[in-house]
């Protein structure tokens, strides 16, 4: 028999995605059973404004009565290409159409608004990765134009608008993807490059995010080799431990990108001990399928076996505790 409090602990630390428009078995099941810290929309789970406060209340409801703390209901919705929400939700143009901190101001507002009024508390928002001009970028179409201060600007003004008006932040892709050219979707993509220059430019808009107090960082799925040349940085010790959590002082929640995603190269069972390891706090897996059972329970069998482990998962808790405290008033 699995211990009750690792149970809590090991579910706290999941995002998952499921089927389906309302409260079903499914969904019941990773909240009364799993204990899932969080679940995450996509379109397939969205008919109408009407439907979808229904179901985050039907769902904020189920965690309550099976005792368990509010959920984070998380999205993207970024604008533009990557944008859950459609019509009547407001839709817009996305990043590279946000030029002042009017425009940002406005994007997030609005937003926020139409986020709380559903039921959802969390963005998967803002991407704060550069896009080099005329270098081909995957993130060409959802990345804020400009440098690093400009991005950093445009980042931080929609960060601290939807966090005032209680909605969880994340910005994405630490430690910086917008010179990659290959989409994580489908490849892992290689990003050959030296601390020094991600430290001079492409991880400024994250230093500025840490500085605006955002809620989440997501980890890229890319392999940075003269970082760590044997995990991406979703999966590394390295990059989410000492570089994200000691060396930049972040002290959120850390999240990876989804471990369904195909530049994952490994069985569920490794990934999860690399989150474990690296002390990264939210895994999110956002597809139905076996993973997120083999997830769940490589979580609480090492909880169970490794102290060091269970140590690193009692900090993550606090955290995770303590931003649903912040936002959710647990």
């Amino acid at each position: 028999m699995i211990d009750p409090v690792i149970k809590g602990m090991a579910g706290q630390r999941l995002m998952l995605g499921f089927d389906g428009t309302a409260l079903n078995p499914e969904l019941k099941f990773l909240i009364r059973e799993l204990k899932a810290g969080g679940i995450i929309l996509f379109k397939p789970n969205i008919e109408s404004p009407d439907q979808l406060t229904q179901l985050c209340s039907d769902a904020q409801a189920c965690a309550a009565d099976a005792g368990q703390p509010p959920l984070f209901i998380a999205i993207d919705q970024e604008g533009g290409v990557v944008a859950r929400l459609k019509h009547p939700f407001t839709e817009f143009a996305g990043n590279p159409h946000i030029h002042t901190e009017s425009d940002a101001e406005y994007f997030a507002r609005l937003t926020a608004r139409e986020l709380s009024q559903a039921g959802i508390n969390m963005n998967m928002a803002p991407v704060m990765d550069i896009a080099p001009v005329g270098g081909g970028s995957i993130m060409q179409e959802r990345a804020f134009k400009g440098n690093a201060a400009a991005v950093s600007k445009l980042g931080t003004c929609v960060i601290k608008t939807l966090q005032d008006k209680k909605i969880m932040a994340v910005a994405k892709h630490f430690p910086g993807i917008g010179r990659t050219r290959k989409d994580s979707h489908f490849f892992l993509p290689r990003l050959d490059i030296d601390l020094d220059t991600l430290r001079s430019s492409d991880m400024k808009p994250f230093e500025a995010a840490r500085d605006a107090d955002v809620s989440g960082i997501m980890l890229s799925h890319i392999f940075y080799p003269q970082l760590d040349d044997t995990w991406p940085a979703s999966l590394s010790p390295y990059i989410a431990g000492e570089l994200l959590r000691e060396q930049l002082g972040y002290g959120g929640l850390v999240l990876t990108d989804d471990l369904d995603m195909k530049a994952i190269q490994h069985d569920m069972k490794t990934c999860i001990r690399q989150v474990m390891a690296a002390g990264i706090d939210l895994a999110l897996i956002c597809h139905k399928g076996p993973n997120i059972e083999i997830a769940w329970e490589q979580i609480c069998h090492l909880l169970e076996s490794n102290p060091q482990l269970f140590a690193l998962g009692e900090a993550s808790m606090d955290r995770i505790l303590g931003v649903k405290k912040k936002y959710l008033q647990v």
